[in-house]
Order: C-alpha cells, then structure tokens, then sequence
C-alpha cells in the first residue's frame, strides 16, 4: 500500500529566504570561479551553495521540519 501522499512536502520557506540562499549561493560561484576560494572551503560551500539553490527554488528546507520552522508569512 502506498501512502506517499501522507508525506507532501508543504513549502515551508518565504520569499526573503529564498532569495537570500540564491544570493548566497550565486557568492560562492563568482568566489569559486574567480580563485578566491580553493581546496575543501571551495568543496564544502559548493555543496552548501547547491543545497541553498535547491531548496531556495522548490520553497521547502527539509532542516525547517524537525525545528518547526516557517518562514512563510502565510501561515
């Protein structure tokens, strides 16, 4: 039996955080390409920078779950 549509994910992130992860995200690629940041600070706000456009993009932090946590203003 299926029950995936108990689980939806419900946007959980407003527009303010979404934008400020896109900016954040798009620093760390100009910071990368431009040589400014190199070696394992370059891997590590890599990956966090994809996860901030990911998240940023389809409005939900799976992290916001457990904490609770809405940045929404319409709830």
């Amino acid at each position: 039996m299926c029950y995936a549509w108990r689980y939806t994910m419900k946007k959980n992130m407003g527009t303010v955080d979404r934008v400020l992860r896109a900016i954040l995200a798009v620093i760390v690629g100009v910071l990368f390409f431009t040589g400014h940041i190199t070696g394992i600070a370059a891997l590590v706000l890599g990956v966090f920078g994809v996860v901030f456009l990911i998240t940023g993009f389809i409005g939900f932090c799976p992290l916001y779950v457990p904490l609770k946590l809405s940045t929404r203003s319409d709830e």
